[in-house]
């Protein structure tokens, strides 16, 4: 059984899919991928406590807090280079950035492989399902610019500025 819950936030509706154990995806209103791979139309309206638990985790992120995600449990789904991707994502910390070469590195060690790997890592990080969850803004280009966001580059400006990145 999957259940939903549509979130407010202050920078538009977060729609948040569970199982009973573990969250699936978070994705903002109208961002590009929006649902994956999921039939967000057969989710059940309800509040889990993995639901709740991620309610309260965006209460406190859009509180400008830096909320604990070490009890929540997430569901990565993809290849196993995605995987990867979403792995190097969730060790960037809050209040700070990486390049998208950053994260090529932090999934191989081999130089020549991690300078091919941009494309890769930029498409899989543009499919992450979890929004917030799994920073993904917290990525940007080589020049410090702020590069694609599923969610829209102004949201991202806006999640940067939240957590009080300099760029």
């Amino acid at each position: 059984m999957q259940y939903v819950q549509v979130v407010n936030t202050p920078l538009g509706k977060i729609t948040l899919l569970s199982d009973d154990e573990f969250l699936l995806g978070s994705w903002f209103e109208g961002q590009k991928h929006f649902g994956s791979k999921y039939d967000l139309s057969s989710a059940i309206f309800a509040e889990t406590p993995i639901l709740k638990q991620a309610k309260k985790w965006l209460s406190a992120y859009f509180a400008g807090e830096q909320p604990d995600d070490s009890g929540l449990t997430i569901q990565m789904n993809g290849t196993i280079f995605q995987k990867k991707v979403l792995q190097a994502l969730r060790q960037v910390p809050y209040g700070q950035t990486v390049t998208y070469k950053h994260i090529c590195q932090m999934i191989t060690s081999d130089e020549a492989q991690a300078n091919k790997l941009s494309r890769a890592v930029g498409n899989a990080v543009s499919k992450n399902p979890f929004v917030l969850f799994i920073p993904c803004h917290r990525v940007v280009g080589s020049d410090g610019s702020l590069t694609g966001y599923a969610g829209g580059i102004e949201r991202k400006r806006s999640l940067l500025v939240l957590e009080q990145v300099t760029f």
